[in-house]
């Protein structure tokens, strides 16, 4: 078994390595004359891109100095971002190549093809005798006429063959798209998550709650490169919607409360009428899961356990994330929802979407999740949808629903393509109203 992990391990490598010998080659070697100073430097970049980023997951896995965390994780995580649009843009260049190659040749073709009339010969024109010149005497101590040199040939202005141009439109265009594009992605997260409304009838909610509204959060990810500035504009928006009650569905922090307590401590300023609640992610169980639920506690969230606590017009309930398992503190969902008034409407904080399996079974009414990023940079999207029942929104399964936030933060670089980062108000409605 180990011999085939290695060996997977290996062909993973090769693949990776393959790849981008393959992006360095369009962008680097192919838009380069030769040797010189440009292709060293494009070739240093691709060597240090990818060492920076494998440094920086190292670091935060392996628990290194927070503050050798931070230097490598914005080079390192931007790296990541950058080198896979950087490869989609090389493919589709590998479309527009022959097209361009195509309309220069028929451009420069017609000059070629059109032809050159013949010179005109004339009869050579019968010579005079002309007197022979005597030379002027020259006068002593003068200096002696130069004779005028005949003109130097001119050089050739040396332009880039066809094939080097085509290359350099190319692989420039490829990197200004992927450099804007992340350039781009990463304003859209640092600036915070906007806000994002969703109407959701329950078919068991009371009257008197109607209009409810829970503001639901998931996936911050505070760490290396979102820090405490970062979390207070989260706080801020969040606020801002005067929320009854605020729902934190996981992936709060990529770190130790050591290092992120100080980053995590805005969110003691949450205000909601009815109280923050909050369940771990899987994230949580890579950062020491019973600290940071202790550290939440003390900032003002109710941890939800896979417990349960009623709240005026139906029962609010938390599982533990499934990466809790290996510790002992997985889901339990009979724990959490065992025991109830089937009759009263129940909305379930679950970190996962996979977890609405189970969720149906139980009889929840709305389950509220993330962990997606709603695929972060795309096309992640179309590989999150194998692992995820729903990637973001809300669809219903069976009698039950599921909303999947894209969150507010990243994991890895601090990006987002294609999967912009929210904060959802959603809106308990009830038939009776």
């Amino acid at each position: 078994m180990v011999i085939v992990f290695v060996l997977v391990g290996l062909l993973a490598l090769a693949a990776v390595a393959g790849l981008y010998w393959y992006v360095w080659r369009r962008l680097v070697r192919d838009t380069t004359s030769g040797p010189g100073l440009a292709r060293r430097a494009g070739t240093v970049v691709f060597v240090a891109g990818p060492v920076l980023m494998i440094a920086a997951i190292a670091a935060e896995r392996a628990g290194a100095p927070f503050r050798l965390q931070q230097v490598l994780a914005w080079p390192g995580f931007l790296w990541m971002a950058l080198s896979i649009y950087l490869l989609l843009g090389v493919v589709a260049g590998e479309v527009v190549r022959p097209l361009l190659r195509r309309v220069l040749e028929r451009r420069a073709a017609p000059s070629a093809a059109v032809p050159q009339p013949a010179p005109v010969r004339h009869p050579a024109p019968v010579p005079h005798p002309e007197p022979v010149p005597h030379p002027e005497p020259v006068p002593t101590g003068a200096a002696a006429p130069q004779e005028p040199s005949p003109a130097e040939p001119t050089r050739p202005v040396t332009t880039p063959s066809r094939r080097l141009f085509v290359s350099r439109a190319v692989g420039g265009a490829a990197a200004a798209v992927a450099l804007g594009t992340v350039g781009y992605g990463t304003y859209g997260v640092l600036r915070g998550p906007r806000v994002k409304r969703v109407t959701v009838p329950l078919a068991k909610l009371p009257r008197s709650a109607h209009g409810y509204r829970i503001a639901v959060v998931s996936d911050i990810h505070l760490g290396p490169t979102l820090g405490r500035d970062f979390c207070q504009r989260v706080v801020d928006t969040i606020n801002s919607t005067q929320p009854d009650l605020i729902a934190v569905v996981g992936d709060l922090v990529d770190g130790s409360v050591k290092d992120l307590g100080p980053a995590a401590a805005p969110l003691a300023r949450l205000r909601a009428r009815h109280g923050s609640y909050f369940v771990t992610g899987n994230h949580e169980y890579y950062s020491g899961a019973a600290q940071w639920v202790r550290e939440v506690r003390e900032l003002g969230l109710h941890p939800l356990e896979n417990a349960r606590t009623e709240m005026a017009g139906f029962d609010l309930a938390g599982v533990n994330d499934v990466a809790g398992e290996s510790e002992g503190h997985g889901p339990d969902f009979g724990r959490a929802l065992g025991d109830r008034d089937t009759a009263r409407a129940v909305v379930l904080l679950a970190h996962q979407p996979v977890q609405i399996h189970d969720a149906v079974k139980h009889g929840v009414d709305l389950q509220l999740s993330g962990h997606t990023h709603g695929g972060q940079l795309w096309p992640g999207n179309y590989l999150a949808e194998l692992a995820n029942p729903t990637v973001a929104g809300l669809e219903r399964y069976g009698d039950t629903q599921l909303y999947v936030s894209r969150g507010a933060g990243a994991w890895g670089p601090p990006t987002r393509v294609g999967a912009p980062s929210d904060i959802t108000v959603v809106e308990l409605a009830s038939p009776q109203a």
